[in-house]
């Protein structure tokens, strides 16, 4: 049964929406808040005649009081997470089943190739965030510099718009999918100073400087791994080749340095092969460790 006072303000709608929304992933209620403001002053717009709470009083009997939309959202998340969510692979017993069990996670792959991705949006990120408070540092005596430090802070918005999307198509972290909502009946420089006061704008600066020198040890870490473990994989099918003469391989002139160091084929190729399939799989399980890292700081950075 409903207890709660029926909202007579767009605001107190809000608030007992959020409070239903307790408990629920940060980017649910953010999207959940952004549709509800929408919808609400839409109709405030069209019904100009009549006061606000009466407009709130018709609107819940059709769009539903705050508990009612809260559950739906819940409700609709858990499905459609549901529906994303891939087939659990069967139960491993042993700790190397485990081990080799992170081939079938395709989580794993789509984080190690956001590793790769991550310096060239990092370069973006940084280059952006740079250029643009510098540009709207130097320029804010003038009124030239104002206007770009607005729009500067408007691409910002977007950008993380677009990170987040990456992020939880890559990373599998729920991410918000509908910006902060900005009500147009309120003065534009109120909505500009909102903006500027806007703790959320400047983690997302925090976060976009950042991404650079993270995107460069995560791409660093993902062709280091990528090249180390093929290359042992590899090695054997070279080494095979050689032998057939398929393939030319120029040893150095001192024969006995050589013999000395080489380790006879019949035990350094098993050798090399199973270490190139170790690391493979290793790096997938660092590459799934760092996307929940990676994805737990954007929701920290990122969503209001």
């Amino acid at each position: 049964m409903n207890t709660t006072t029926p909202p007579r303000t767009v605001a107190e709608y809000l608030e007992q929406l959020r409070a239903a929304l307790a408990g629920a992933d940060p980017a649910l209620i953010q999207d959940a808040l952004y549709d509800a403001e929408e919808h609400l002053r839409g109709e405030l717009r069209e019904h100009r005649g009549m006061s606000e709470a009466d407009v709130l009083a018709t609107i819940v009997g059709s769009y539903g009081a705050p508990e009612e939309v809260a559950e739906i959202y819940v409700d609709k998340e858990r499905q459609v997470q549901q529906a994303l969510r891939s087939p659990p692979p069967p139960p491993r017993r042993t700790a190397l089943g485990r081990f080799f069990a992170v081939g079938a996670d395709p989580h794993a792959y789509s984080a190690l190739f956001y590793m790769l991705l991550s310096l060239a949006t990092g370069i973006v990120y940084f280059v952006w965030t740079v250029t643009g408070l510098s540009l709207s540092l130097g320029l804010s005596v003038i009124v030239v510099g104002i206007l770009f430090a607005v729009v500067f802070v408007g691409t910002v918005r977007v950008l993380s718009l677009v990170e987040g999307r990456l992020v939880e198509v890559m990373l599998g972290e729920r991410m918000p999918r509908r910006p902060l909502y900005a009500e147009l009946d309120v003065p534009l420089l109120k909505r500009i100073w909102r903006m500027f006061t806007d703790p959320r704008t400047w983690s997302t600066l925090f976060y976009f400087v950042l991404m650079l020198p993270l995107g460069i040890v995560y791409f660093s870490v993902a062709v280091t791994g990528i090249a180390l473990s093929l290359g042992f994989i590899l090695a054997p099918l070279a080494h095979l080749g050689w032998m057939m003469g398929l393939v030319r391989i120029d040893w150095a002139t001192d024969n006995d340095f050589n013999s000395a160091l080489l380790v006879p084929w019949q035990i350094s190729d098993p050798l090399l092969l199973v270490l190139g399939v170790g690391l493979l799989f290793g790096l997938l399980h660092l590459a799934r460790g760092i996307g929940k890292f990676q994805g737990g700081l954007a929701k920290a950075l990122l969503v209001n």
